[in-house]
């Protein structure tokens, strides 16, 4: 019996059938309510995709139902006897592209939809760009409306083809399907005699991802210093990968201090052993300065688990201010590269600045420089601790999300620093009103005085 909970979203064009998808899977697998399939029959009158209208399974919002387009990112949870699953149809409109990058960020496997008529378009490169970018390696490249095509395997083929070059390095499972009729959805279909690879279920409930966390260096976010009485000094936060013991030697960063853990707390009692993504609050032996923002690693060189051997050096995150990324800006005001904005990234904010500018929806490389170091892992090593988000300081709006590819060190940027003053302008003539703008400023303040 396959354990485990699996992560899915759809990505792909509009108009491909990701809503259809999805309801058909729903439908044909019994993880809709009576009720729910009632409602449905009753809405799918004098539309034209027949008795009933799959995609409405996911399409919620009255202006989904009316236009027949996905706008926001449904999720739904259902179980078979192998697995269980939760679903994010995210849209496919280039306007809500950003929602699409919201849902496939949890995600452990993309379905990614085209139109056999139409074949990759525009939007279906973009979706599985992102998807890519932030760590999707497996991929089920579902080619649709097959029943449109008569099955032509040449059309399949020809597809394949075409995303060989978007997903070389990548695991992908190509199925033929037509998600309004069944075929190859729940079962294998005897319309498609020259496939015989799985069924696009059998393959959801097959497939086995690597998101094994507990074999990655130790990181923990400090969230919080709790001290409750002057005898107690704990560090608390989420594991964001690897495992610790009492005893084990950690690293707090960006300082480098180092020392050994005391014990593992928690509201049940303490524990002999802790993993990701466990919650959990950390005593040390020795009494360092560690704050909310700060980072504690495994030391370097620690010993293997369940060994008296020394293990090869573990691997050390990054303590740098400037980095680069793989960004996807969502805010309808463009970046501007002569704002300062808030970096969240981890538990840590500090104000920084982009080096060029994007609009809306696009996706593209940058180099951000933030105001203090930050301590980070590539996105590929770490999704956690090598993703941020960007926050515009006068709206207090996600403006953007980003992937850490690579640090970038203060000797070789060799880029001229704004000063303080010229800094503290910038966020003031940014800011949409004269309270924001004190209070932008009263925050930037504190974060240089820090």
């Amino acid at each position: 019996m396959m354990s485990g909970l699996l992560r899915i979203c759809t990505a792909g064009s509009v108009d491909d059938g990701k809503s259809t998808l999805i309801g058909r899977l729903l439908y044909d697998s019994r993880a809709v309510y009576e009720d729910q399939v009632a409602s449905v029959e009753k809405a799918s009158k004098n539309r034209v995709a027949g008795p009933i209208d799959f995609s409405l399974f996911t399409d919620g919002l009255k202006a989904e139902r009316e236009q027949g387009i996905t706008i926001d990112v449904a999720y739904r949870y259902f179980a078979t006897a192998r697995r269980k699953f939760i679903l994010a149809d995210t849209p496919g409109h280039e306007q809500y592209t950003r929602n699409m990058a919201t849902g496939a960020s949890t995600a452990d496997v993309a379905v990614l939809l085209v139109d056999a008529r139409n074949g990759v378009r525009t939007q279906s490169r973009r979706h599985a760009r992102i998807a890519r970018l932030l760590g999707i390696n497996d991929f089920v490249l579902a080619i649709n409306k097959m029943d449109l095509v008569d099955f032509d395997r040449a059309v399949f083929d020809g597809i394949v083809d075409d995303f060989e070059e978007i997903l070389r390095g990548s695991n992908y499972h190509p199925i033929p399907i037509s998600a309004l009729h069944g075929d190859n959805v729940i079962t294998a279909s005897d319309r498609t005699p020259w496939f015989d690879d799985k069924s696009l279920l059998t393959y959801l409930e097959t497939v086995e991802v690597d998101r094994n966390l507990t074999a990655k260096p130790f990181r923990m976010p400090v969230q919080i210093v709790l001290r409750p009485d002057d005898a107690f000094r704990g560090y608390a936060g989420q594991i964001a990968s690897g495992i610790i013991k009492p005893g084990d030697t950690v690293t707090a960063l960006p300082s480098g201090r180092s020392s050994k853990v005391k014990r593992i707390v928690t509201w049940d009692g303490d524990l002999e052993m802790a993993h990701a993504p466990m919650s959990i609050t950390l005593t040390l032996e020795d009494e360092i300065d560690i704050s909310r923002g700060d980072v504690i690693t495994a030391a370097a060189g620690r010993k293997a688990q369940g060994s008296g051997q020394p293990s090869a050096p573990s691997p050390q995150p990054f303590v740098e201010k400037r980095f680069e990324a793989e960004m996807v800006w969502m805010d309808e005001r463009p970046l501007d590269p002569s704002r300062v904005y808030l970096l969240k990234q981890g538990t840590r904010v500090v104000s920084a600045e982009v080096n060029h500018g994007l609009i809306l929806n696009q996706i593209g490389t940058v180099t951000i420089t933030a105001a203090r170091p930050i301590v980070f892992d590539r996105y590929a090593d770490n999704r956690l601790t090598g993703s941020f988000i960007l926050i515009d300081p006068a709206t207090n709006f996600t403006a953007g999300a980003g992937m850490i590819t690579a640090a970038v060190h203060e000797r070789s940027a060799n880029v001229a620093r704004p000063s303080a003053a010229e800094r503290l302008a910038r966020i003031a003539r940014a800011a949409a009103t004269e309270a924001d703008a004190v209070e932008a400023v009263r925050l930037a303040l504190e974060e240089i005085l820090k």
